[in-house]
């Protein structure tokens, strides 16, 4: 009985065993932060967001400016031009406040969008190199609590490259090719 026993789990046990196997069991990691600074995507909305960020700077320095400007003119002035100064640049001052705080949302808005359209680009190209290579598993890299992955299991290369390598997205920068009308329909 227990031979039997025996017998019938080792036949249960290969054909599950065999299903098993052919599953994937591989899996691999990818370093999202090196893809995204590393492919040229990524390298251009770096680009786009230095600009941005340069372009509020620089209107903030203009503000600034304005305002120690109208503090040396207060400095000079009589009394009665003074109190003015001193409304114009109270309201210099609040204005660059909401500025500046309008400019930090500016911001973090650019930013996030960014990184929202590079995922969206990531994403794909993930799934089918995980799919390519039959992975079972796809951790990123250092944001998934991972300690530490060998080299060989690393595809953030193979990412990387395919992104290079993938057509460029329209963006807002870039507008898209205008469509060629068709010619109308001769009535029959």
């Amino acid at each position: 009985m227990r031979k039997s026993l025996v017998l019938a789990f080792a036949l249960f046990a290969v054909p599950l065993f065999a299903q098993q196997s052919a599953m994937p069991s591989r899996l691999a990691v990818v370093d999202v932060d090196k893809v995204l600074f590393a492919s040229s995507a990524g390298k251009a909305a770096f680009e786009r967001l230095q600009k941005l960020q340069e372009d509020l700077r620089s209107k903030m320095e203009k503000m600034q400016e304005e305002m120690k400007s109208l503090r040396e003119k207060r400095a000079a002035a009589s009394a009665n031009e003074a109190a003015s100064l001193e409304r114009q640049l109270a309201d210099k001052q609040t204005a660059a406040q909401r500025f500046a705080e309008d400019a930090e949302r500016q911001m973090t808005a650019a930013k996030q969008k960014a990184m929202e359209d590079l995922n969206r680009k990531i994403q794909p190209l993930v799934i089918a190199i995980g799919k390519e290579m039959n992975l079972a598993v796809i951790f990123n890299k250092f944001q998934s609590g991972l300690v530490y992955a060998g080299d060989s299991v690393d595809i953030t290369d193979i990412v990387v490259k395919r992104m290079n390598d993938a057509p460029a997205v329209q963006t807002e920068a870039t507008p898209a090719p205008k469509a060629t009308p068709k010619p109308a329909a001769k009535p029959h």
